[in-house]
């Protein structure tokens, strides 16, 4: 069992109700054209006319390459692309080009454009990284990054991967799973990785170990004979030689600043006396160039040129609806000719990008000149960008223009999505975009956060944000002018109903407090809103009904209800929300004392998985725990510890960091079992590190109270006792099923407190006469008979 993925809870996956029609997943033009942009961030740039070849550099890239990274870092406008992508068409070997932006902070975006630029030299590599991405927002990528080392460990030849542009990436996650990817690099990749600046990785445990090669700022600085060139072929033998001089030694071999000066010498009669009049900074130097380059341009074009400065991609679609103008494309084409510092983004010349270098005085030039053009092109860009179903772009736009309400609209929209591709980072970019009065006053917007924060167990948070969310909608905060047509459709959202979506999330947390009754609630008041279109929230209310009875103790009932979901799910092909099914199911069976229907309930979880690439493989983590539990209550031990390594492994991976302290707890048993105290000390001190809500109820967070039991057989009983005082136990109370766990650390205590057997025991309504440990799989691990003082009748409890 090698399959890694990270899981989701069933606020979160894909799926539907047995009865319903399943979203559809036909691609639409929208996908096609977001899928459009991101191949424009795998396309290895052009050669640029009158490139300057720099062979001692791309040897000393090829020689880099033996190692494990090559780090590429210089400022802007030293050519570290121009460079890397000359090296890259030069090279034999097959070069994944990924080109990075700020949206590519979210660690699940960037690692799918990863697995997209490996898959044109690995095919096969995105679906698998695809599947381990769908659902919730895990907690690391390790899962992930082992994924693609196991894929690539296959590979017979070298593969390089081109990281171009790592300067935006600020999101600790990418940087931490970057590293984790050099410390367990295959032998099959290289990693070259361009940057303005050091990227936090530890660069120097890999010098000292001789795998880093770097390119600095004075390696990438033009020489006298290479600024000669450029220049002498971009305005001709008649530019004088004191001239090339002058420019070479004020730019500092500076590439931009060259290239620049290039364009603002051609067709100048007085050479000498713009040379001598060319000084300052290059940030200054670069302002003056860019004025001076765009001046000179005939004013279509200079208006062209400002006017879709605002734009991070060009397309000639685009910039006719942001400009108004039809010869759009053959502008982009003429700009491009020029060498207007227009960079090509696919070999279709159907997509562009202003250099960075030169955009930035565009834009800055067209807010001092026409600020009142600005809103107008933003709104312009956005509308397009909605209609074409890049929503990362069109938010930005919309914000750009100063329509917040329009950015949240479409945010909105497109929430159900980014959950489900696992790219929570940038619905929270987003939401942290928006004024905070705004987000309040939009009951979607509101339920969003508090679906974020029940999945973390925030149920405090939780509860606040659907109070919020309430009023919202009481206040009519979802009408709008348009109707609302979430980008995954009605039948696959989370959000399209709004009060059946609110009752259910407050189910959610009634669940996760062990509140049966208030869990059937607020599930029959979602399923009195749900419309026959609302095929995810119906299959949703009807699992927490189905929790419900296994909350009131019914585990007939509970188990019923969860194979016939189960066996709906499966018919309909919907594996994720079969495979999670089997997980409650498997544990209504421990409880009933099933251990051999358990096991093969996991089993069964496994099997649901299917293939790499399937959906399913989200719950791979949680059934090997589940396993572990169960080898572990049969005294099966090596067998234990083989399922507790590998659930641990993987469950570190998630978002649903329960089942990451239950194996841990499980495996701190194990050890104590084997004798080993020590180890078993550090296992639980794992457990508790992850962090679990104490709101959560026992039944499902079982954390607490096997720390607790822990602490009693290391004779720790007034720890112990300390617990059960802080959790508000006492003898006199009338036990209840979701925290029957609780109630048997109680008894526990109990016992060590009192006397030996044999002696008087204390007189309270609840007395223990029996304790009982068992491996048979007639009984869980623990069984005590408790009885009242009045009656003497009893029932057993594990």
């Amino acid at each position: 069992m090698s399959r890694l993925l990270t899981p989701s809870s069933p606020n979160g996956h894909e799926g539907g109700a047995p009865n319903a029609e399943p979203p559809s997943t036909t691609p639409s033009a929208a996908t096609a054209a977001s899928d459009g942009v991101l191949a424009t961030k795998l396309h290895i740039p052009l050669t640029r006319p009158g490139l300057v070849v720099r062979p001692q550099l791309t040897d000393r890239l090829t020689q880099g390459t033996a190692g494990a990274i090559v780090l590429v870092c210089a400022p802007a406008g030293f050519g570290k692309t121009a460079l890397l992508a000359d090296w890259a068409r030069r090279d034999p070997r097959p070069v994944a080009w990924l080109s990075l932006d700020d949206a590519d902070n979210d660690p699940a975006r960037f690692w799918r454009h990863v697995a997209a630029a490996l898959d044109r030299v690995c095919p096969g590599v995105a679906g698998r990284v695809a599947a381990l991405l769908q659902g919730l927002q895990p907690t690391s990528f390790e899962a992930v990054v082992t994924t693609l080392v196991n894929e690539l460990a296959g590979v017979a030849e070298e593969v390089v991967l081109v990281l171009d542009d790592y300067h935006p990436i600020q999101a600790p996650q990418v940087h931490q799973s970057l590293g984790f990817l050099l410390e367990h690099q295959p032998t099959s990749l290289r990693l070259v990785l361009a940057s303005r600046a050091d990227p936090p990785l530890p660069l120097a445990r890999l010098r000292a170990r001789g795998q880093l090669a770097e390119l600095r700022q004075r390696d990438l600085r033009f020489t006298p004979q290479e600024a000669t060139a450029l220049l002498r072929t971009a305005v001709g033998p008649e530019l004088p030689a004191a001239a090339v001089a002058v420019l070479a030694d004020r730019t500092e071999g500076w590439v931009a600043g060259l290239q620049l000066a290039a364009l603002s010498l051609q067709g100048r009669t007085d050479m000498t006396g713009f040379v001598a009049g060319f000084s300052g900074s290059h940030r200054y130097m670069l302002d003056y160039l860019a004025e001076e380059v765009l001046d000179r341009q005939p004013e279509p074009l200079r208006a062209f040129l400002l006017e879709t400065s605002v734009l991070e991609r060009l397309s000639g679609p685009l910039c006719a609806a942001v400009t108004g103008r039809t010869d759009s494309q053959q502008l982009l084409e003429q700009v491009e000719r020029v060498n207007l510092f227009l960079v090509p983004l696919d070999e279709e010349r159907r997509w562009w990008r202003y250099r960075h270098l030169f955009a930035d005085p565009l834009r800055a030039r067209l807010a001092r000149e026409q600020p009142e053009r600005l809103p107008g092109l933003h709104r312009a860009a956005a509308a397009w960008c909605e209609r074409h179903g890049l929503a990362d772009e069109a938010v930005r736009h919309a914000l750009a223009a100063g329509d917040a309400a329009w950015a949240a609209r479409l945010i909105e929209r497109n929430v159900d999505g980014r959950i489900l591709r696992g790219e929570g980072a940038t619905v929270w970019r987003w939401l942290q975009a928006l004024p905070a009065e705004l987000v309040r006053s939009r009951p979607r917007l509101c339920l969003t956060q508090a679906i974020a924060a029940i999945t973390v167990g925030q149920l405090e948070a939780a509860e606040s944000l659907l109070a919020d969310a309430e009023r919202a909608l009481a206040g009519g905060g979802d009408q709008s002018e348009e109707p609302y047509e979430p980008s995954v459709g009605r039948a696959a959202s989370l959000v399209a109903n709004l009060p059946a979506a609110i009752a259910l999330q407050h189910a959610a947390v009634a669940h996760l407090r062990g509140d049966a009754k208030r869990t059937v609630t607020f599930a029959r008041q979602a399923a009195a809103e749900l419309d026959v279109a609302d095929w995810m929230l119906d299959s949703v209310t009807r699992w927490y009904l189905a929790v419900a009875e296994w909350l009131h103790g019914r585990l007939g009932e509970a188990e019923r209800a969860f194979v016939a979901a189960i066996s709906g799910w499966r018919a309909a092909g919907h594996r994720t929300l079969a495979a999670w099914g089997y997980h409650y199911l498997g544990q209504v069976q421990r409880a009933q004392g099933r251990l051999g229907a358990a096991f093969e309930t996991y089993r069964q979880a496994l099997a649901a998985v299917g293939e790499p690439s399937g959906p399913g493989l989200q719950l791979t983590g949680i059934a090997c725990v589940g396993m572990a539990e169960v080898a572990y209550q049969r005294n099966e031990l090596d067998s234990a510890v083989r399922y507790a390594d590998e659930g641990i492994a993987l469950c570190r991976q998630f978002a649903y960091v329960q089942p990451l302290a239950t194996g841990l707890a499980t495996l701190a048993w194990i050890r104590q079992v084997r004798g080993d105290q020590a180890g078993a000390v550090e296992a639980m001190r794992q457990a508790e590190q992850v962090k679990l809500s104490p709101a959560v109820v026992g039944l499902l967070n079982s954390l607490p109270a096997l720390r607790a039991r822990l602490a009693l057989a290391h004779g720790q009983v007034a720890d112990a006792a300390h617990w059960i005082q802080e959790c508000g136990l006492d003898a006199d109370d009338e036990p209840s099923y979701p925290r029957e766990r609780e109630y048997l650390v109680l008894v526990r205590v109990l016992l060590a407190q009192q006397a030996p057997w044999g002696a008087e025991t204390r007189s309270c309504s609840l007395s223990v006469v029996l304790v009982e440990q068992t491996a048979e799989p007639v009984a869980s691990e623990h069984t005590a008979l408790v009885v009242t003082d009045d009656d003497w009748t009893g029932r057993w409890i594990r």
